[in-house]
């Protein structure tokens, strides 16, 4: 099909943008499956498939969202289905309450402390730097935030998404070199520092460090909703 037949069909189709995006992801996934490298994200390889195929075709953004922005409707539903490992290992959560909530707390601070640091070295104004705060929050929270904060959201959406994946790609290097073997403390790590992104991540991990991420992205995104317009107020 020429070029130009494809670029006027994404103008005029109303799925042709979500349909692009999940077989991108499904490439993804088989190539993850077939290869099993850790740079072999399949969210990743999906977002470079997808700007590949628009720049090719010559497709403009707009046209494509406007298929793709159906997928942003699942994003509150799939957050709150991280409720059911944690209502699977409740046991686990209950005997190690106390570091659990410590560990998110701590790392929660840390991310909006080091956003809030490095904003002042490189002199960035309110607006980029309430944009970056809530980089370690699901995306449905974190677009949220920056919005009442008056940052750029799409921006944010874009942080909070390589965010996720660096997280992801890092984990298993930084565990290693740092010696950590405990379930509990990889699952807090990635839930409150990679969202869901890391979250996937902490499933193929085990069952123990999933139920411990989705935990950690929940009260990770509470406590950020609490903090961001604290730290906002701080520049």
């Amino acid at each position: 099909m020429p070029t130009e037949s494809i670029a006027d069909f994404a103008k005029t189709s109303l799925y042709f943008g979500l349909c692009i995006s999940v077989a991108a992801y499904f490439v993804g996934t088989l190539l993850r499956r077939r290869f099993k490298h850790p740079l072999l994200n399949p969210l990743l390889l999906s977002v470079i498939f997808v700007i590949v195929f628009l720049t090719v075709f010559k497709i403009e953004y707009a046209d494509y969202y406007d298929g793709a922005k159906y997928i942003s409707y699942l994003l509150t539903p799939s957050t709150i289905c991280l409720a059911v490992p944690l209502y699977e290992n409740i046991t686990l959560l209950k005997r190690d309450n106390k570091a659990i909530i410590a560990g998110i707390i701590a790392g929660t601070l840390t991310s909006l402390a080091s956003i809030f640091i490095l904003s002042k070295l490189l002199a960035l104004n309110n607006a980029r730097y309430v944009t970056l705060l809530p980089k370690s929050v699901t995306t449905a929270i974190g677009v949220a935030v920056s919005e009442e904060l008056g940052g750029i959201t799409a921006i944010t959406t874009a942080v909070i998404i390589v965010t996720g994946i660096v997280g992801s790609l890092m984990s298993d290097t930084l565990c290693r070199f740092l010696k950590i073997t405990e379930p509990v403390a990889k699952g807090l790590a990635l839930g409150t520092s990679s969202h869901a992104v890391g979250t996937a991540k902490a499933f193929e991990l085990g069952e123990s460090e999933g139920a411990i991420s989705s935990l950690s992205v929940v009260v990770s995104g509470v406590i950020t909703v609490i903090l961001a317009p604290l730290f906002a107020r701080l520049m």
